[in-house]
């Protein structure tokens, strides 16, 4: 049986597991939420490629991501941090969704798996 790693492991839940090869992240928020969409994301994508570092992978090998944005009117925000942060070539599979986050103050939120 194949064990489960699981990472940053609190009461409710965990940033990461690693189960067969595979990365699981949970939805990732920005740490200081005062910034805009494009600061929240960038910072976002930082945390991504901490947590994939971890793993023993990195953003060549996701598999599938989902974006979750407060406000569709701020998709080019977002998408200005996401292109500067994709690997060239390696662009994943991808959705984004409206959505009411967490707290009023978080405008993205990624979730990601990817391979290790």
């Amino acid at each position: 049986m194949t064990t489960v790693k699981r990472v940053n492991v609190a009461k409710r839940l965990s940033d990461m597991a690693v189960y067969n090869g595979v990365a699981y992240l949970a939805g990732q928020v920005a740490d200081d939420a005062t910034q805009d969409i494009a600061g929240q994301t960038t910072q976002v994508l930082a945390a991504i490629d901490k947590l994939l570092a971890e793993a023993g992978t990195n953003k060549t090998r996701i598999l599938m991501v989902q974006i979750f944005v407060a406000n569709m009117k701020e998709f080019d925000g977002m998408n200005k941090a996401w292109d500067a942060w994709v690997a060239e070539g390696n662009a994943p599979p991808r959705a984004t969704i409206e959505a009411r986050l967490a707290s009023p103050d978080y405008r993205v939120e990624v979730v990601v798996t990817a391979a290790v």
